[in-house]
């Protein structure tokens, strides 16, 4: 799988990883459950390691702690999750609880979900990140609306990762956050890849472009990351599935040569 490297430590980061929102938040004895231990697998044997997480996400802390903690060979997996939470407190109680779930002592990557109280949480993650609980320290957001904000935090902290909304379909992003992480030194993953669910199914029996084969992309699902990881400011694109199939595709897409300039700007045409 290709990587690209986190700025803040020139680590390479395998540029697909996959996120537990949904379908990781399934108990034991679910027919799904016994699916996600051959997502994980199939993430591992591609190159992958990046495997994001949320106390937000039902039960996916809890059982993606019990599926690493069963993983042989010894599970690679880059483990990153949130805080969501007002107060230092409470934030420092939900953030306990991640590692208990996740059966880990140390967390690669914690973010301060949506920027809730963001100025209470980053202390303790700053003296975390020092004690070496945690490697990486990062924000998220999904709120157009909330991206100036975004943008000022970036300006006036150190962070390692900004984890946002980047998708063929919402491109927002590109115009001036991307270019400030990449001038910041901030690594970017994308959430919601695939945009809110409607990009697949508007591609959905249209031709590929015939440049396709050449950058081994057989599928829309594929063209879709590939666009994303494509571009410069792009760390790892973070898609969501509890399906080992579409595991293997997605993780696929980061084999093979990046798009070009003009292949991107073909796509972005194709969607309008």
């Amino acid at each position: 799988m290709l990587t690209r490297d986190i700025p803040s430590s020139a680590e390479p980061l395998p540029m697909i990883g996959v996120g537990t929102y949904r379908g990781f938040d399934v108990a034991p004895g679910d027919p799904a459950y016994q699916a996600l231990p051959e997502v994980l697998s199939e993430l591992f044997k591609a190159g992958g390691t990046v495997v994001d997480s949320s106390p937000m996400y039902g039960r996916a802390e809890q059982t993606t702690g019990e599926l690493l903690a069963i993983h042989r060979p010894r599970s690679p997996a880059f483990l990153a999750t949130k805080v969501w939470t007002r107060g230092a407190q409470a934030g420092i109680a939900q953030m306990e609880a991640s590692f208990r779930l996740l059966q880990t002592d140390r967390i690669d990557l914690m973010q301060i979900h949506n920027l809730l109280d963001w100025k209470a949480h980053l202390p303790t993650l700053r003296q975390w990140k020092e004690q070496g609980r945690i490697r990486y320290i990062g924000i998220t957001h999904y709120t157009p609306s909330a991206y100036d904000e975004v943008e000022a935090v970036i300006k006036a902290e150190p962070l390692d990762f900004l984890q946002i909304n980047y998708a063929l379909d919402d491109r927002a992003v590109e115009s001036r956050l991307l270019p400030l992480c990449r001038d910041r030194g901030v690594a970017v993953i994308c959430n919601r890849p695939f945009g809110g669910g409607e990009l697949l199914g508007r591609l959905r029996g249209k031709p590929l472009p015939g440049w396709a084969g050449e950058v081994q992309a057989s599928s829309w699902a594929q063209l879709a990351l590939k666009f994303l990881i494509a571009h410069p400011a792009v760390t790892c694109a973070i898609p969501g599935t509890g399906n080992p199939k579409y595991m293997k595709e997605n993780a696929t897409a980061a084999q093979g040569p990046l798009l070009t300039d003009a292949q991107r700007q073909q796509l972005i045409a194709l969607v309008g």
